[in-house]
């Protein structure tokens, strides 16, 4: 059941727009940028890869393309527990860098310009806790994963990130698709 939520990553250009913008990609150490290159261009060699992410890691803890790209890494090579591992990590940073409070549970619609598409720190938060929201669902942990969503959708009303998906396929499970 949990691979019925499908195989869909919840991310896009977005988070292109985060690593090129000054206020979460900007600040990058050249070395922690050179070993986010060669873990892209050895994807291949598990090993390698992940310890040229933990390089970049050390040199930028949590800086948000180094996140990001332990996030990605994570999550297509199907180790969805260490993506979320990842993805809280995010829900913490977005919430600092929103002046949030830290539960997700706890944040409320007037609390940041969530309904603002242009404003990035926001949307920050908003992916991340999409991506939050979908890994629960992928690791079974539904109820956490529809909690998630109803804040997402809560947050952003006008559904601009796509909470509803997740919602129909929540609402959707254990029903046959005839």
């Amino acid at each position: 059941m949990v691979g019925s939520v499908g195989q869909a990553a919840p991310h896009s250009v977005f988070e292109d727009a985060l690593l090129s913008n000054a206020l979460l990609g900007g600040g990058l150490p050249d070395d922690a940028e050179d070993h986010l290159w060669q873990a892209a261009l050895s994807y291949h060699l598990d090993d390698v890869a992940e310890r040229h992410l933990r390089q970049a890691e050390a040199l930028a803890p949590g800086h948000a393309a180094v996140l990001i790209g332990l996030y990605r890494f994570y999550f297509y090579k199907g180790r969805l527990s260490e993506a979320l591992g990842i993805a809280k990590l995010c829900l913490e940073k977005a919430s600092r860098e929103n002046n949030l409070v830290p539960d997700w549970r706890e944040v409320a619609a007037a609390d940041a310009p969530f309904g603002d598409y242009e404003e990035i720190l926001p949307r920050f938060f908003l992916f991340t806790l999409k991506g939050y929201a979908y890994l629960q669902m992928r690791l079974g942990n539904l109820e956490e994963g529809r909690a998630a969503v109803l804040k997402l959708i809560e947050l952003d009303s006008t559904d601009k990130i796509g909470a509803k998906v997740l919602l129909g396929v929540l609402d959707r499970m254990g029903h046959d698709d005839d």
